[in-house]
Order: structure tokens, then C-alpha cells, then sequence
């Protein structure tokens, strides 16, 4: 009887849990025998581990292996089990083929502390996996700092620090040092670890547009505080283009969210790229819930909502989009995740994003409203697929017009401008909430009942919205995204609180939340 071991992991959301592979190579007729609750890619991976160990001409067993994975109750799935699979069987065989290796750590005793990724392709090569950054973040927590990663993961690798991070390129390479034959390199210095995100949306810029300075001025007000914005308009007045350069005045992710960011996206199968601005995700109207909000049997997949974390999710036609399907936004909206459950597990994920939902004022889109073929009643319905709560979500509501546009775009703000002027209200709002003891990081995160009992705007302007309030005109969650909307006015004036005017102009940016009467 020969042993051989080495860790891995289990995903659960953005979560990891390390798993212990334990290979034992007996008597008995060859083949291999796994157990451990696994799923159909670990059981195929049988034949393929095999054929990449002949392919590198590697020696492989002649008898009976059982591989082991524990702890046994933990489901199991992947194809990131390959490598670690095939190193604990070929340290099994280097046992029973060499007993004692003196002083000499054997490949099972190197490989006993190291966690082990990758998908192996039947000519012995390595290939990139998802889940590299939870499966680091584990590993540190249980002290394990020596990991083994395919070379397509080596970028996002580097973003978890104080960790050996090696590379291998081929089961014969990850063999090799296992046995103490020949060294790897680290992922910092892998020539092909930088692999940043391709930043399209560095091409775009503000100064691209031609008027619309309201529209302009709202998306600065919605980047400045995170909060949600929807604009009507007929087709062509700007409504996508504004949209999609708001990522471009949006900060720089920190090396945390950096962290988040990429960990999800490499769940979607995009291993190997480092997300370093705001995410920005555009699905089509025709987007179904799961596809949205995430799901997929077995192992649930994050959706648009998860994959904008820290960025923008941008609903264009918003009045086409199912009306489940956008009722579903309701819960992230509030909680900042969402929570998938299934009949083996439950899977949360994060999805604290910016909602920019833009849509035509009515169902012909007639660019002059004297021109519209619609009846009122049409008019009136137009956006029923958006619920009293939903609508109710919506920070800002902005109307933009054919007129308001121009054609020359020579002499409009540039996207570095607005961005100084959106992280210095930032910078603001910060350091407030930090000196307060609130862990926020726009005004949109604060939570409600601190700003109506700790940081109210002014007397007369709590008058003006208590008034409201009780006139019916606007609900209780409606005051607390007028004060939220009104602290972010105020740090872009650089006042330290808001006042009549702020709140006066929160209320004009939040609009009518009944958008069909908005449109009509």
C-alpha cells in the first residue's frame, strides 16, 4: 500500500473550501475508483487524467487506485480536480516505487501542504480553471501558502498577496517539482501574468456627447453617490452613450474590490483577466431571471446582477424586459446580494451594483410628442412591467429630448474631468461615514435610519419632506433616497450638509416616480 496526497478546493458561491485528495495505490485489478460525492466532470476525468500521464510518459499505476476526497460530504465539481487528482496518484506510485527517500521530502510529503488547481488536456498540458481567488483566500486562512495554478491563471493570482504562487504549464512540469527535479516560476514574474482587462471602455469618453448637460449632470450625481438612475427618451437622444461611459468616470477599483470583482468573474469561465475599472454589463431585453440573477443546475452560476458588483448594470428597452425578471432586482437592490438556493446547497453571491435603466417615453418613440400615434391609455401603460417597488428604487428619473441634443460636440467635458470632480465627493462622503463609524463607501450604501436620525438635512428642508410624506406625494423609501441623493448634491458643492436647495434639487432629480405618468 502507497499514499499520496495534496489539497484542492470546493467552490460555494464566491466561497472556497479546501478539500484533502488522498490517493492510494493497492492491490487489485487497474482502474481507478473515485469517491467523495463528485459529479459527472470528476468522474470523466478518469481517462483523461490517464491518458495525460501516458502522453508525458510519466509512470503510471498497474493496479487497483482509490481516490479519496474529503470531507466526504461536501459535493463536489469541476474540472479543476484533474491536476491535483493525477499528482496525488503519481506520488502514490513514487511511494510504492521508492519506499524511502532519506532526507529527501518525497512528492507526496511536497505536495501534502501545497493546494493544487487545473483542468488537465490529454497531452498532459494545464489549463485555466475558475475559482482561483476564493481557492487562495481559503488557503491563507488555513495557512497554507504554497499553491500550484495553470499559466492562464496566473494573473489573477497575483492579486492575493503573501502567497507562493507557482506556475505549471504540464502535469510532467508539476511532477517534476513535486519530485524536487526542477523548480517553477512564481506568478509575479510569469511572463504571461500581466493579462490586465481589455479596457473598451477606455475609448469612451463624456466629450463624445453632444448636449443633454441634464442627462450629463445626472449621471456625474448618479457616480458621485452610487446611486440608481433611469432615463426616457425617444431612440437616438443619447440614453446608451451616457450609460455607457459611466464607468469611465467612475474610480479606479481598489485592490479589494479588485479582489471581489475578479473572483466572480472567473466563476463565468474568464479565468486569467484582472478587473480593474467599474464592470460594466448590458444584457439584451429579452434576459431571462436566471440569466439575470444567476442559477444553472449543479453549481449555480452568478448572473448580471453578481457580474456588476462594484460596476453598473445597464438595462437598455427596460419597458421589453419581463416583469418577473426585473422584480427580481428588488432584493439585490436592498441586500446587495442574492441569494440562490438549490437542493443540495444555497449559494449567495455579491451584487452591490449602480441600476442605469433607460427606456422610450412610449410604445412608437415619437420624437416630437404632438406627433405621437399612442392613446393615453397606451401612454399611460407603457412601463407597467415596472412595479410600484421597483420604481420606487430609482434614485434619479431623467427625461431626455431630441431638442437638448446637438450636433457639434466640440467644447463638452471630458470623461478625466467629471471623474475629478466625482472622486473628490467621493473623498468627501468617505471620510464622513469613516469618522462616523459607518462602513460605506458611497452615500447610496449609508443605511436609512442612520441619515434620518444622525445626519438629517436641514430643519426647513426635513419640513419640506415631511410634508411631502405625509401629502402621499412621496413614501417613506422615497425620503430616504431624497437624502441620500441630497448629501451626494452637497459634496459636489462641498457643503457640509444639505440644505433647502439640495433637497429641493434631489426631488427634481428623483422625478415623477410614476414613470407612465412621466411618459404620458
Amino acid at each position: 500500500m502507497a499514499l499520496g496526497n495534496c489539497l484542492t478546493m470546493s467552490l460555494n458561491g464566491v466561497l472556497a473550501q479546501l478539500v484533502d485528495v488522498e490517493a492510494n495505490v493497492g492491490h487489485g485489478l487497474p482502474g481507478i475508483h473515485v469517491v467523495g460525492q463528485t459529479d459527472t466532470a470528476i468522474s470523466e476525468s478518469r481517462d483523461r487524467i490517464k491518458t495525460a500521464a501516458f502522453n508525458s510518459h510519466l509512470p503510471w499505476p498497474k493496479t487497483k487506485v482509490v481516490v479519496s476526497m474529503s470531507p466526504a460530504s461536501l459535493p463536489k465539481s469541476g474540472s479543476h480536480f484533474d491536476l491535483p487528482i493525477a499528482l496525488a496518484i503519481l506520488a502514490a506510485q513514487a511511494e510504492a516505487d521508492f519506499p524511502s527517500y532519506g532526507s529527501t521530502p518525497s512528492p507526496a510529503q511536497r505536495l501534502q501542504r501545497t493546494l493544487v488547481l487545473g483542468e488537465l488536456g490529454l497531452d498532459g498540458s494545464v489549463r485555466p480553471v475558475a475559482g482561483i481567488i476564493p481557492a487562495l483566500l481559503a488557503a491563507r486562512e488555513q495557512g497554507i501558502t504554497t499553491l500550484l495554478v495553470p499559466p492562464g491563471n496566473a494573473a489573477e493570482a497575483t492579486l492575493v498577496p503573501d502567497m507562493d504562487v507557482l506556475v505549471a504549464s504540464s502535469l510532467k512540469e508539476a511532477f517534476g517539482w513535486a519530485c524536487g527535479n526542477r523548480g517553477l516560476p512564481q506568478a509575479g514574474s510569469f511572463s504571461g501574468s500581466l493579462n490586465p482587462t481589455p479596457a473598451a471602455a477606455s475609448r469612451l469618453d463624456f466629450s463624445d456627447i453632444a448636449g443633454q448637460s441634464n442627462a450629463k449632470w445626472a449621471a456625474e450625481v448618479a457616480a458621485a453617490g452610487g446611486h440608481h438612475l433611469m432615463m426616457i427618451g425617444p431612440p437616438g437622444s443619447g440614453k446608451s452613450m451616457i450609460a455607457s461611459r459611466l464607468p469611465t468616470i467612475l474610480p479606479t477599483l481598489t485592490p479589494d474590490q479588485q479582489v471581489e470583482t475578479t473572483a466572480i468573474h472567473s466563476l463565468t469561465g474568464t479565468p486569467g483577466e484582472v478587473i480593474e475599472r467599474a464592470p460594466f454589463i448590458a444584457p439584451h431585453a429579452s434576459v431571462t431571471r436566471a440569466a439575470l440573477l444567476g442559477g444553472g443546475s449543479g453549481h449555480p452560476r452568478p448572473g448580471a446582477v453578481s457580474l456588476a458588483h462594484n460596476g453598473v448594470l445597464f438595462l437598455d428597452e427596460a419597458s421589453e424586459v419581463a416583469a418577473p425578471v426585473l422584480d427580481g432586482l428588488r432584493a439585490p437592490l436592498e441586500e446587495g446580494h442574492v441569494r440562490l438556493a438549490r437542493s443540495r446547497r444555497e449559494v449567495t453571491y455579491p451584487a452591490r451594483f449602480q441600476l442605469v435603466m433607460a427606456a422610450n417615453p412610449c410604445r412608437c418613440a415619437a420624437e416630437d410628442p404632438s406627433k405621437c400615434r399612442c392613446n393615453p391609455h397606451e401612454r399611460m401603460n407603457y412601463l407597467s412591467n415596472l412595479s410600484g417597488p421597483l420604481r420606487d428604487r430609482l434614485d434619479m428619473v431623467v427625461t431626455l429630448t431630441g431638442q437638448a441634443a446637438t450636433i457639434n460636440a466640440e467644447g463638452e467635458e471630458e470623461s478625466a474631468v467629471i471623474a475629478e470632480r466625482v472622486a473628490a465627493a467621493r473623498e468627501r462622503a468617505a471620510a464622513r461615514w469613516w469618522a462616523d463609524g459607518i462602513t460605506a463607501r458611497t452615500n447610496g450604501e449609508v443605511p436609512s435610519s442612520y441619515l434620518r436620525r444622525k445626519r438629517p438635512a436641514a430643519e426647513a428642508a426635513m419640513v419640506m419632506l415631511s410634508a411631502y410624506l405625509a401629502d402621499g406625494e412621496i413614501s417613506q423609501r422615497g425620503v430616504d433616497r431624497v437624502l441620500k441623493l441630497s448629501w451626494t448634491l452637497a459634496d459636489l458643492a462641498g457643503k457640509a450638509q444639505p440644505d433647502l436647495d439640495e433637497v429641493g434639487r434631489a426631488l427634481d432629480l428623483r422625478g415623477s416616480i410614476n414613470v407612465g405618468r412621466l411618459a404620458a
